[in-house]
């Protein structure tokens, strides 16, 4: 009899611990490599953005539709639903635009969005948000050189980096400007 109990139990204690895991990941809030990467498919949705930052950033509107719809397939596709269905919507928005104007429009919601993100996981230090007082808007990039995807070659300078620095203040951020006052 034992000798029959033992599989079993084995088969048992496999599928609990199958079904802990499964559970787990539907409860999962964010993922990260151990080197602080992000993982899939927070990871190509941001590097499609930082793409078109780059490109509006750049007066050009070349790799915006690709990038956006990148971004809204990967949004669509995402069998844990980390982005809510907005942003592909916003994305597709983006994709649909002809012209700068239009694109670095449909580029604010967009990057609304995606900062919200950012702070809803508590993610500070993959990326860098700037402000800029001109557009009344903020973006995400990379590093502290500020490249403005609003007003491109005409400002390209302008702008605010926002800085994580503690709870206690109402919204949680500092600017550069702030910072030294404290």
């Amino acid at each position: 009899m034992k000798t029959k109990l033992v599989p079993l139990l084995t088969i048992i204690a496999f599928a609990v611990a199958v079904l802990a895991t499964n559970a787990r990941a539907g409860h999962r809030t964010f993922r990260k490599e151990q080197n602080g990467a992000l993982m899939e498919p927070v990871k190509s949705i941001f590097e499609s953005y930082l793409k078109i930052e780059s490109a509006l950033a750049n007066e050009s509107t070349v790799g915006i539709e690709i990038n956006a719809s990148a971004i809204a397939s990967a949004v669509r596709g995402d069998s844990m639903k980390m982005f809510p269905p907005q942003v592909a919507k916003q994305a597709e928005i983006l994709a649909g635009t002809r012209n700068l104007s239009s694109a670095r429009e449909a580029f604010k919601p967009l990057s609304k969005s995606l900062i919200q993100y950012l702070a809803d996981h508590n993610i500070t230090s993959a990326y860098v948000e700037v402000y800029c007082p001109m557009t009344k808007a903020s973006w995400i990039q990379k590093d502290r050189k500020i490249n403005n995807p609003y007003m491109g070659g005409s400002m390209w300078s302008c702008g605010t980096i926002k800085q994580k620095r503690r709870a206690s203040r109402s919204d949680g951020w500092l600017t550069d400007d702030e910072l030294k006052h404290v």
